[in-house]
């Protein structure tokens, strides 16, 4: 894929509801600034920026190359694509309990979770962390009382199933820590040596990693002055305080992208979809799999990705074959399976704190006129 081009002056014009938005998003303190980009008809058609680092006038301007905190986007990027490769390569069963590739986890017994004639307790699927259905809670503030990673798995590991698994969707941070975990028992390795040497490598991500180095930091938007945990600004360190306690690397969060290696990984996944010799990674049927819906009924979640619902962050415009998802700090990645498209959306919303929620309106009416110039 080529190097992604600056909008053209006709492009700014066909866009110019959608660079309405962001501006109108901006003054009204939705977030300081963002980076965006649109991948159609085989290639990336723009990637643009508005807007700055913080409020201030003279933080700096964000760029289209600027790196951002891409926080839950860490599922699909890295855990999530590690599940589709070493399922496609014959190394992980969706079926699996999480028991039997950790052994330590051990749910308590939970009203309802468990037969009152069963011996152990239920443990859910790799299939079910992967769907949000594992019966696992949503979150739970670990590094309130965990200060190591040891400490903070063991809590994560001791944790009681709510409700039987595969009766409940939830979006849960701490399933996708024991995911992470989990697919960490079968490559033999850490999560994020594995995920860089055979997923963000053949792809060029080149912009993707967790943890930067101290010399990047400046170089990256500040999610919040932080004054309840660490009691300081948090900028090139990850914002979700349980990945800092497991050290900046986790299944659930902890990667730093830019907009360009989101869609180059956008152009993988629509490329295998479509069967093409392009594909570098993954195979038509593993993105088939991957992207259907999920049990109960009624849930949005697919194994890993999300899909559009009726008051879905991607608009009203993306087909019921599409998948994405969203970061807490304020990234959104949505690719459409069906119109071969997708487009990436990256800010820091919680930039100084966390109390703003104006990007719930934006980000859909941003996608929809996106779509609607198209």
């Amino acid at each position: 894929m080529n190097a992604a081009p600056r909008p053209s002056p006709a492009q700014r014009s066909q866009f110019t509801a959608a660079y309405r938005l962001l501006d109108e998003a901006i003054a009204a303190h939705a977030f300081p600034g963002c980076a965006f980009g649109l991948f159609a008809n085989h290639q990336v058609q723009f990637i643009d920026a508005r807007g700055r680092f913080t409020y201030d006038e003279v933080s700096p301007a964000v760029t289209p190359a600027t790196v951002y905190d891409i926080a839950s986007i860490t599922k699909i990027l890295s855990t999530t694509a590690a599940a589709m490769l070493l399922h496609q390569r014959g190394q992980l069963n969706l079926n699996t309990h999480l028991s039997d590739l950790l052994p330590g986890f051990i749910p308590n017994r939970a009203e309802g979770a468990v037969s009152p004639t069963a011996g152990v307790a239920v443990s859910p699927t790799v299939g079910g962390l992967l769907a949000h259905n594992s019966g696992l809670p949503a979150y739970v503030e670990f590094f309130r009382t965990a200060a190591t990673p040891e400490a903070l798995l063991q809590a994560c590991f001791a944790l009681p199933l709510e409700v039987p698994p595969g009766t409940r969707a939830a979006y849960s941070d701490p399933g996708f820590i024991l995911l992470g975990k989990a697919l960490e028992s079968i490559t033999g390795e850490a999560l994020y040596p594995w995920v860089s040497r055979e997923i963000f490598a053949p792809l060029a991500l080149a912009a993707t990693r967790f943890s930067p180095p101290a010399t990047d930091r400046p170089l990256i938007p500040p999610t919040e002055n932080d004054t309840t945990f660490r009691h300081r600004v948090i900028q090139g360190e990850v914002q979700d305080e349980n990945a800092f306690v497991l050290g900046g690397a986790a299944g659930h969060a902890g990667l730093f992208s830019n907009v360009p290696d989101l869609l180059r990984f956008s152009a993988e996944i629509l490329a295998a979809s479509a069967n093409s010799p392009d594909a570098r990674l993954f195979n038509s049927s593993t993105i088939e799999l991957f992207a259907q819906r999920q049990p109960p009924p009624g849930s949005s979640r697919a194994l890993g990705w999300d899909t559009p619902s009726g008051i879905s962050s991607s608009g009203h415009l993306f087909s019921p074959h599409s998948i994405g998802h969203l970061g807490f700090s304020g990234c959104s990645l949505w690719i459409d399976l069906d119109a071969a498209l997708a487009i990436v959306l990256l800010t820091n919303r919680t930039w100084p704190d966390r109390r703003s929620q104006l990007i719930r309106q934006l980000r859909p009416a941003f996608h929809d006129a996106i779509r609607q110039a198209l």
